[in-house]
């Protein structure tokens, strides 16, 4: 399953530079899928089977805390042997998130579709 980040966050900036799919990012700030991967042109979402734009800018999902972009979190598997986000939060504010359950098959899938 994918990594949330709890309302727990306070801002310290640890985890984002831990993040290999750049799926990690500041409150209020503007991500897309493109961000530190090789995506780009029409993609299809693995979460949804939508189709976007690798490059188009989509709004923060939060303006308080860090954030993680779900369609771009892998676990960490094929990088780490866990998530590093939830190693180095000093507040344990990236847990698993119960709304994103996926196999290792389908995390090893979606870190192919985010780095060929």
């Amino acid at each position: 399953m994918a990594i949330k980040i709890t309302d727990d966050c306070i801002n310290c900036d640890a985890c984002i530079s831990e993040c290999p799919n750049t799926a990690i990012y500041e409150p209020d700030q503007e991500y897309s899928y493109a961000d530190g991967t090789k995506l780009s042109g029409t993609v299809k979402l693995p979460s949804s089977g939508d189709e976007v734009d690798a490059g188009e800018q989509f709004e923060a999902k939060s303006d308080e805390f860090y954030f993680i972009v779900t369609d771009k979190c892998t676990e960490c598997k094929g990088f780490h042997d866990e998530p590093q986000c939830a190693s180095v939060c000093p507040v344990d504010a990236c847990v698993p998130d119960n709304d994103f359950k996926e196999t290792e098959e389908q995390l090893m899938a979606k870190k192919a579709w985010l780095h060929g």
